[in-house]
């Protein structure tokens, strides 16, 4: 396939001008008329190239948002004319794609519990839709990383993340529906209604335009690192394939090899090797990530049970990056806090999942004062905030 189909400045252009005449309000019909022959010819580079150019120019992710579906459903035949080699077993996308199967057939169940008016049958089947987490963390933490390094126009991803979260938020919001109504109304409808929208243009958007130019543009060695990271997140709705035991021999020969084990740190208060220093970071109750002064992430401990998703897909990659846009501009008033010296620590509470979650962040400094990066530290105090009284070292069993 020629690159000048896979992508064109006049094409995009067009498509830029029709994109903004839709978020301007301006007569669809109209719209489709005057771009018909870059409508019809669209590919998935056209599609996230036009919308990079949209962000470039300020647009928000939250406009985009809001009439992103319009502009796929005008789209949608077209893009599903562009012919891609569908991954394989043993590929990440294979198993992304096979979680998305999985979804629609509870979607399609959920559908029919409504014509049948199953209230019952109907809640226990949207309780599995957060059990699909896994799958959007795993492209946010895994996917995402790898493809920031690849393409240059990678600022549309933000936008998926931000969609993902408006999702999550439906999953939370329809539940507690369920939980306080407990029978069928017009709000649960409507509810519903938006929750499939946005489900089902997520897998559209996926299939149609992101995993197309990825199967295309990414190393095959970078594609069996994602796969062996995604392991340690997990998988949706489907059995979790085996591990590829090769891969894994190589890379802990490859880490061996690198990584000699008289590493050590010496410094007046002690000494540790390289061993001791991971053994003693991982067995802290605490979620630790760093990232240096330049914002990027350098490193993260490995707690038994992490709080906040991790991989090592995220190591090097921007810290704005490993946030979704709506909540970018508290990250980079933290850190221009720091770097400035006005403040050093920042400190936030969360529930979730049952826990009580304290997040701090810690300016890292030299003895001059010099910044030199920011330390997150996250832990669970559920069970400190409990605590009444005393227990001394006399009174351990």
């Amino acid at each position: 396939m020629s690159e000048i189909i896979k992508t064109s400045e006049k094409r995009i252009e067009s498509l830029l001008q029709f994109s903004l005449g839709i978020i301007n309000g301006e007569d669809g019909f109209e719209l489709v008329q005057k771009h018909k022959q870059a409508l019809e010819n669209i590919t998935p580079y056209d599609m996230v190239a036009m919308e990079d150019k949209q962000l470039q120019m300020g647009i928000t992710p939250a406009k985009i948002k809001k009439h992103i579906e319009k502009i796929m459903n005008v789209i949608y035949s077209h893009l599903k004319k562009y012919e891609w080699k569908k991954p394989e077993q043993d590929h990440p996308l294979y198993y992304l794609m096979l979680e998305n199967r999985e979804l629609e057939k509870i979607l399609n169940q959920i559908k029919l519990t409504l014509r049948k008016k199953d209230f019952t049958g109907m809640a226990k089947l949207i309780r599995k839709l957060p059990e699909f987490n896994n799958h959007y963390i795993r492209k946010e933490n895994i996917l995402f990383p790898y493809l920031e390094k690849t393409w240059e126009n990678y600022r549309p991803l933000q936008v998926m993340w931000s969609l993902h979260d408006d999702i999550r938020k439906k999953w939370k919001q329809f539940l507690e529906h369920i939980e306080s109504e407990g029978k069928f109304n017009q709000i649960l409808h409507k509810d519903l209604g938006q929750l499939f929208f946005l489900m089902y243009g997520m897998i559209f958007k996926e299939e149609l335009v992101m995993y197309p130019i990825a199967m295309e543009t990414v190393a095959e060695d970078d594609w069996k690192e994602m796969q062996e990271q995604s392991f340690e997140i997990g998988f949706s709705y489907i059995t979790s394939p085996e591990k590829n035991a090769d891969l894994s021999k190589q890379k802990s020969e490859k880490k061996n090899s690198d990584d000699p084990i008289d590493a050590s740190l010496n410094t007046k208060t002690g000494h540790l090797n390289k061993t001791q220093i991971e053994q003693i970071f991982d067995s802290l109750p605490l979620d630790l990530t760093f990232i240096d002064e330049h914002d990027e992430v350098k490193y993260f401990n490995r707690p038994d049970d992490r709080f906040f998703p991790r991989s090592p897909a995220i190591i090097g990659r921007k810290v704005q990056n490993c946030h979704p846009p709506e909540s970018v501009h508290i990250v980079e008033k933290i850190l221009h806090a720091f770097k400035s010296g006005e403040k050093n620590k920042a400190e936030f509470r969360i529930e979730m999942k049952g826990k009580f979650i304290l997040i701090k962040y810690f300016a890292v400094r030299n003895v001059e004062g010099k910044y030199h990066g920011t330390l997150e530290v996250s832990q669970d105090i559920t069970e400190i905030r409990k605590l009444e009284g005393e227990r001394r070292l006399l009174d351990w069993d």
